[in-house]
């Protein structure tokens, strides 16, 4: 077996966890019949990055594209028809509203205008350079999360799992973009893959939690709300 064929299925192994970790989080919507605090714009982003992603992976073709990607369009697809289901009525407005214009629009706009005006290799380097830009942008996240380790000195707000299968996600596409020598593949999971060294520094150097006191001296009790963004490739 080519040895670029065994870090893309490894790739797409590690990527399904990370599709599949937000479960708990919409069980929880489910269960409580609510949203709570938790925002849909993640999964829409997700949604436009894999469904991308995807159709880059038809058009260059690359199978193990695909196949993850297809995999994520269909869990995002779930997480948001939940999330529109349990959401207030003003969030579910605002959710539909993004879909559509993102995930239904956006996307067909960008599949009409590069099939219909577009010899191959232009569609494979303008659709490519989209899933760059739409894939560094969803890493907010992981952003997100480095400023707070290092604003609170603390890792209570990064779970470790999440951190750990971003890091190999990043390694594993990484190596395969580099096999197959695919630019557009190997700048975000670069990027990406930077981001969870950074991660994992940071946890190693602030693993010691620090519990803060409420004024009346009790724990106060942090980290119900993780933001969870899985960027897929």
């Amino acid at each position: 077996m080519d040895v670029s064929v065994v870090f893309g299925l490894l790739g797409n192994i590690v990527a399904s966890l990370l599709f599949l970790s937000p479960l708990d989080t919409f069980w929880r919507i489910v269960k409580n019949r609510s949203t709570e605090d938790f925002e849909s714009i993640p999964y829409i982003v997700l949604l436009l990055n894999a469904s991308l992603w995807t159709y880059y992976g038809i058009i260059k073709p690359v199978v193990l594209l695909v196949t993850i990607n297809g995999f994520g369009s269909l869990m995002m697809v779930v997480y948001i028809t939940i999330f529109i289901i349990f959401a207030p009525r003003k969030m579910k407005v605002k959710t539909v509203a993004l879909a559509v214009v993102l995930n239904v629009g956006f996307l067909a706009g960008v599949i009409l205008v590069t099939r219909l005006t577009m010899d191959k290799q232009a569609q494979v380097n303008t659709i490519g350079t989209l899933c760059v830009c739409v894939t560094i942008i969803s890493f907010g996240s992981p952003l997100a999360i480095i400023k707070t380790v290092v604003t609170t000195k603390s890792v209570e707000f990064m779970p470790f799992f999440l951190t750990f299968f971003y890091f190999l996600v990043g390694t594993m596409w990484s190596i395969y973009a580099l096999l197959v020598h695919d630019t557009f593949i190997l700048i975000p999971n670069g990027i990406g893959f930077f981001l969870g060294v950074a991660q994992l520094v940071l946890y190693a150097w602030y693993r010691i939690p620090r519990a803060s006191k409420s004024a009346n001296g009790t724990l106060e009790e942090g980290g119900q709300h993780e933001q969870l963004i899985a960027h897929s490739e």
